[in-house]
């Protein structure tokens, strides 16, 4: 099983895309991050619809959608771990993690998505919510392997 990650927004280099980088490295799944941007100045409404789309057609056929959601519960490290086994057990090709952008996910994202997750009720910086996903991705990875890089 792949996972792509759809994220709204360009990185640049700095803090966050270095940690990134750092946890990619690390994690032996195949994982391609695709960024998804509108370059047009557009009223927060109408920007949130075209990412919207954006997002949509880059989703992958077959693909499990876990949309990253401030609605959506928010799972233990073991739990998420868990849905990414559960996911590649089933035999699906593609796990798409979806990060929106600053105005948020527009329902027609919400509705396509298999599963809601927060990363809890605070607001993250976008940037940062990359980070924090990548390295939850490692952390499953060491989990599902029976590593101790996971305690808890």
């Amino acid at each position: 099983m792949r996972i792509e990650i759809l994220a709204i927004g360009r990185a640049r280099g700095g803090p966050e895309r270095d940690l990134y980088e750092s946890y990619a490295r690390r994690v032996t799944w195949p994982v391609e991050l695709h960024e998804l941007e509108e370059k047009r100045p557009l009223p927060p409404a109408k920007l949130k619809e075209r990412e919207g789309q954006l997002i949509l057609s880059a989703i992958p056929r077959d693909s499990v959608v876990l949309a990253l959601d401030e609605r959506g519960k928010s799972p233990t490290s073991e739990e998420f771990a868990r849905l990414i086994a559960d996911i590649r057990d089933e035999g699906r090709s593609c796990g798409t993690f979806v990060i929106g952008g600053a105005e948020g996910l527009v329902d027609t994202v919400r509705d396509r998505a298999d599963i809601l997750i927060s990363f809890g009720r605070q607001t993250w910086p976008h940037m940062l919510v990359r980070v924090m996903l990548m390295e939850q991705i490692y952390r499953a990875q060491q989990i599902l392997a029976g590593h101790p890089y996971h305690r808890g």
